[in-house]
């Protein structure tokens, strides 16, 4: 599929077909191509724990929700998905890789990064996943595991204790391919709310018709030279 049909496909899907089980070589190339997302330094600070495996899908389930409530809409349709993917940063990795002599820091002092980039990496490296999913015909979802439960997953399947818990990345076919959740009651943000052109509050403008010709610079506003 085109790079960019699969991005404008792209939908969270929260309700998964529980009899289709996703083929094993999908899984493979969704998590090799999501290797293959950028990382700072290329530190490659991640790693990905694979539940595919029915009891291990179960027992994540159990141990991130409370066993005396009964399971919500979102929780019931969710929990059917045939595949998740834990998505876990490593800080140390990235403090390590930028204290060598070919980079500018000579310590592990976390203060001088202005964003925590383990986690932003291991989300790009996420979304990689959630589009070859599309690719493959399938229906991705990426979410959160709440805080106070994230140490007993940790346990629950051996993943270090100095491993954020960046994200799940659930993965199966589509049981209806209808919009859902947050997309039904929120607009898409227009993108000239959201992008600026050359200083903040300076909408960038996707209308090629308006742009004008900047005669100091010989090409239209809002374009870059090449």
């Amino acid at each position: 599929m085109e790079l960019q049909k699969a991005i404008r496909r792209r939908r969270m899907i929260r309700d998964f077909d529980p009899d289709r089980p996703v083929p094993r070589d999908v899984v493979d190339t969704a998590v090799t191509l999501g290797l293959r997302a950028p990382s700072a330094g290329f530190s490659q600070g991640w790693d990905f724990v694979v539940l595919t495996d029915p009891a291990d899908r179960q027992r994540f389930w159990e141990v991130t929700t409370n066993a005396d409530e009964e399971l919500d809409r979102w929780l019931e349709k969710v929990s059917s998905a045939p595949v998740l993917i834990l998505c876990c940063g490593d800080k140390d990795t990235y403090l390590r890789r930028y204290a060598q002599p070919d980079k500018p820091w000579q310590d592990m002092d976390e203060s001088h990064w202005p964003v925590p980039y383990w986690d932003v990496d291991t989300g790009m490296a996420a979304l990689i996943m959630l589009l070859v999913a599309v690719d493959e015909g399938l229906g991705g979802l990426f979410f959160g595991v709440p805080v106070e439960r994230c140490d007993v997953v940790r346990e629950t399947f051996g993943i270090p204790g100095d491993r954020s818990l960046v994200g799940v990345v659930a993965m199966g076919y589509a049981r209806t391919q209808r919009p859902s959740g947050s997309t039904l009651a929120r607009r898409r943000r227009p993108t000239g709310e959201v992008v600026h052109d050359g200083r903040f509050g300076s909408p960038w403008s996707t209308d090629r018709n308006v742009l004008t010709k900047n005669p100091s610079q010989g090409v239209p506003s809002g374009r870059m030279k090449t």
